[in-house]
């Protein structure tokens, strides 16, 4: 999937000019159809006709100063000559704050964008001071806030539903990273990114590559279908770049984001973004077992395990159905991995000693579906309370998380996130505990070879990794989500795709 960026400015903040130059020129080969050139980022006295030399597409010129986020150190006479200036200088768009605007003047073509910049809250006045912007001589209005509380985000997405003006708003931080994305459902001009994903310059801003390849910008209007995955934290997720690449392929105009939302506040994140309405969700930690706990309605296996991964909009477009698609997948992967019966019949679980590390939600699914299967499980997991409770509930034995390493068992599965990018050299059981005659199961999808994949491979062990399990449970979702039973190999292909070293490179190897 590469989309076009038809409607994002790509953002260059660089200290030197020759830096700039480069990456103006890289930028619209890569795609680029608007540049944001970050004056105030340049050490010395900024040389404007070297940088809108052989321009290549409409630029953007921003000064911005600290208090509004920016690097500006000289003074504000000086910085409103340099706006100035830009604007007879041959720049196609001046980015001018709501207090200076009415004393820059509108010159020439150059259009103007009047902003307002929050870094460190949502003003509890922002609807008076919009209302003020759209008074102001503006071709577009941009209001950037800082979210602290996921509430928020409905203030800014009511902003976008109702705007009386061209308006990009969104906030700032990975709380509320969403609403930059979902400014194109509601009319937004463009959305910003950073060219170079060192030069992230705004908290929560996405790079140019997230939005080719990961995002379907070009096809975001009002009919899109939003969904997600919420989750704390939720930024190493490929789930966003998987569904969205699916919806492309499968002619569907939906976009699915990420959301970070803190422990315990599933609830108020649920109610915030019903306004857009999010038609569906997947869910990770920490949210499973309070997902099955909030949803109208669950499925058995929900009611079973009570821990849910996927949460369905209802007809009522308010309610939620709980699914656990986790518990499918480890049952499907498990029995694909091992090796069929002495007298060539099919593979089977019956009877298999599995010692499970962790007892969350992934473990809480892990656990049922292998009961159900007609496993012996013994259970460890750091906080003691929580494997008792889970060992009641499936008849499994628990072990106290010192003594793990003296379990006997055929399969030994690991639902922690122990091991999970960027703590890649943890491994939740000394390696010298794996036989040959294992079946090890990691469900950390990120990195696919953990620590604790490697080590069963070196010591002959059968393996099944994350990614396995996080394709087949994504595969249900998608068809919950849309009615459509999507490809296991592409799907594949896809995750090992987003997790390679080489992931930022285009299909002919190029950089994108």
């Amino acid at each position: 999937m590469e989309s076009d960026l038809q409607r994002v400015c790509i953002v260059i903040a660089r200290t030197r000019h020759r830096m700039v130059a480069m990456e103006i020129q890289e930028a619209a080969r890569l795609g680029a159809r608007l540049l944001e050139i970050r004056l105030d980022f340049i050490a010395r006295a900024p040389d404007l006709r070297r940088l809108l030399e052989n321009k290549p597409c409409p630029m953007i010129a921003t000064i911005r100063r600290r208090e509004d986020g920016g690097r500006w150190s000289g003074t504000e006479e000086a910085r409103r000559t340099l706006l100035r200036q830009c604007i007879v200088g041959g720049f196609d768009w001046v980015d001018l704050e709501t207090d200076v605007a009415d004393e820059i003047k509108r010159f020439g073509p150059t259009k103007r964008i009047v902003s307002y910049h929050n870094v460190e809250n949502v003003p509890e006045n922002l609807e008076e001071i919009y209302e003020r912007m759209c008074q102001q001589d503006a071709d577009v209005v941009k209001v950037a806030v800082t979210a602290q509380e996921i509430s928020d985000n409905f203030r800014v997405l009511n902003l976008l539903k109702n705007a009386k003006k061209p308006t990009i708003a969104h906030c700032m931080g990975d709380l509320g990273f969403p609403t930059r994305l979902l400014g194109l459902k509601y009319g937004a001009p463009f959305v910003y990114a950073a060219f170079n994903e060192d030069r992230i310059i705004a908290p929560g801003m996405p790079t140019m590559w997230d939005l080719q390849h990961s995002f379907p910008v070009d096809r975001v209007n009002a009919e899109t279908r939003v969904f997600g995955v919420i989750g704390d934290p939720v930024s190493h997720s490929l789930s966003p770049t998987l569904h969205n690449r699916l919806f492309r392929e499968h002619g569907i105009n939906g976009l699915y984001l990420p959301f970070r939302v803190p422990r315990g506040q599933l609830e108020a994140h649920l109610s915030t973004f019903s306004v857009v309405p999010v038609r569906g969700y997947s869910v990770t930690i920490p949210h499973k077992e309070a997902a099955a706990q909030l949803a109208a309605r669950s499925s058995e296996v929900v009611q079973r395990t009570k821990a849910a991964n996927t949460l369905i909009l209802g007809s009522d477009g308010t309610s939620f159905e709980a699914h656990n698609t986790d518990y499918q997948a480890i049952l499907d992967s498990l029995l694909d991995a091992l090796p069929p019966g002495e007298d060539g019949s099919p593979p089977t679980l019956e009877g298999k000693m599995v010692l499970l590390l962790g007892a969350g939600g992934v473990a809480r699914a892990v656990a049922h579906a292998l009961k159900s299967a007609g496993c012996v499980l013994t259970i460890s997991n750091r906080t003691p309370e929580k494997a008792h409770r889970l060992g009641t509930e499936v008849e499994g034995r628990v072990l106290d998380w010192m003594a793990r390493h003296t379990a006997s068992c055929d399969i030994v599965i690991n639902c922690t996130s122990v091991g999970m990018h960027p703590n890649v050299d943890d491994i939740p059981i000394h390696a010298g505990f794996f036989q040959p005659t294992m079946l090890v199961v990691d469900t950390v999808y990120n990195p696919e070879t953990t620590l604790f994949i490697k080590e069963a491979k070196l010591r002959g062990c059968r393996t099944v990794t994350g990614v396995e399990i996080f394709v087949r449970q994504a595969a249900i979702q998608f068809e919950l989500f849309t009615g459509i039973s999507p490809n296991l190999e592409t799907m594949r292909r896809i995750v090992r795709r987003a997790l390679s070293p080489v992931a930022h490179l285009d299909e002919e190897g190029s950089t994108a």
